[in-house]
């Protein structure tokens, strides 16, 4: 749409107007519906200021946002819903019943237009699929799948059900990682307060002594000469980084991939990291599966829920290899992604008829494999975090004891 500044005259007083249009003639026509005066002078121009304002003005009044909405509390409405269409309530009696008591602004906001749309005769799945990227695809299709079995309230707390598995996974890893990271923090602070006060204490007196510095004193107060002249500038200049790459992840497809394949590579965090997008993947591949969703399908909605986008382009190969009229298991093993006994056990139930209890299986495999690493995370990084606290108490110690050790030598 392009914006018109359209002059116009009201006897012998003139004005102006600014109208939206896909092209000028649409833009006359427009403007001689309203027959407000003589058109006088047409002229495209940009958008005009007062309207970017308004916009950026709507947006932030808008509790809708860009986002997924929260899961704890998305599921609990599930959960309500679920229960009152059980019952036999009406679905746009049972939406309005629980937006009212629903503290959440931009979920309120969500259901109250869905509910408006079911009242204008659309179905549970085309009033909610605007709000694919506050919802999720998976939402989105059990709502379908929902409707198409005539099993809403059924399929509505089966949804309930697979958003809690995810949710409770995330707040597992998370508590996991907590002490972690505390204490690398920690270590950070300490190791920048002892460089910035106690260094430059001894500094005065190395320089007094003439003497020539070992290595990791030198060191020690190179650092702290760095930290004193641009330590603001490496603040910015760091934070600069962190946003410019947050920035790329968001927009760049090839800078996200590269990103999310380095994190596979993290240690520790990358395996439970791959760990749990497959066991949430083999989860809902399952639910799907046996829901009687069409296998290509319900591998793309599955891959969905896989957040890590290499991970994803990996899966991506399984359906595309079913619709060149390979198996299953093929599509498994060329993705590159699984060890042989995972495709064997796929190739199993593909060929014996038995794949939902296969993927039930593999399913466990990697959740038991994720359980694992979330309850042992300490001890796995245990000797991490004592190297790390090892170095650094040795740096410290050697850059600030070696000259005094060879002082009280001289002396001697």
């Amino acid at each position: 749409m392009k914006y018109y500044r359209i002059e116009y005259k009201i006897g012998k007083k003139r004005d102006y107007l600014v109208l939206q249009a896909p092209n000028k003639p649409e833009a006359i026509k427009s403007f001689l519906d309203k027959n407000i005066g003589v058109l006088v002078t047409i002229q495209e121009i940009a958008e005009p200021l007062s309207l970017k304002l308004q916009k950026i003005e709507n947006r932030l009044k808008n509790p809708i946002r860009n986002r997924p909405v929260n899961l704890e509390r998305y599921i609990a409405l599930l959960e309500q819903i679920s229960v009152m269409l059980d019952a036999g309530l009406p679905l746009n009696y049972v939406l309005g019943e629980v937006v009212k008591n629903e503290k959440d602004t931009m979920l309120r906001a969500i259901f109250e237009q869905i509910s408006k749309d079911i009242d204008r005769g659309k179905s549970l799945y085309d009033a909610a699929k605007r709000f694919r990227r506050q919802l999720g695809v998976l939402s989105l299709s059990m709502f379908r799948l929902g409707e198409e079995t005539g099993a809403l309230a059924e399929e509505i707390g089966h949804l309930a059900k697979i958003l809690q598995e995810i949710l409770d996974n995330r707040r597992k890893f998370k508590k996991a990682t907590r002490y972690p990271i505390f204490i690398i923090v920690a270590m950070s602070i300490a190791f920048v307060v002892v460089t910035m006060m106690v260094i430059p204490q001894f500094e005065a007196y190395f320089k007094e002594s003439q003497m020539e510095l070992p290595l990791p004193t030198k060191f020690l107060l190179w650092l702290e000469h760095a930290m004193q002249a641009y330590g603001v500038a490496i603040l910015v200049g760091a934070f600069g980084v962190s946003m410019v790459i947050t920035f790329m992840y968001r927009r760049s497809e090839k800078v996200r991939l590269i990103l999310d394949r380095m994190l596979l590579k993290i240690f520790v965090i990358g395996q439970a990291t791959y760990y749990a997008m497959m066991s949430r993947f083999f989860y809902i591949f399952r639910v799907l599966n046996d829901a009687g969703i069409p296998m290509m399908d319900a591998i793309a909605i599955a891959m969905e829920i896989v957040e890590n986008s290499y991970l994803r382009s990996k899966i991506a190969k399984i359906p595309a290899a079913i619709a060149e009229g390979r198996s299953l298991h093929q599509g498994f093993e060329e993705t590159k992604l699984f060890e042989n006994m995972i495709v064997e056990m796929v190739r199993s139930g593909e060929i014996g008829g038995g794949l939902s209890r296969m993927l039930g299986k593999i399913n466990k495999i990697f959740k038991d494999r994720f359980d694992y690493i979330v309850d042992n995370i300490a001890t796995l990084i245990e000797p991490v975090l004592i190297a790390a606290i090892a170095g650094f108490v040795l740096t410290l110690a050697l850059g600030i004891f070696l000259p005094m050790w060879n002082l009280t030598q001289v002396a001697g």
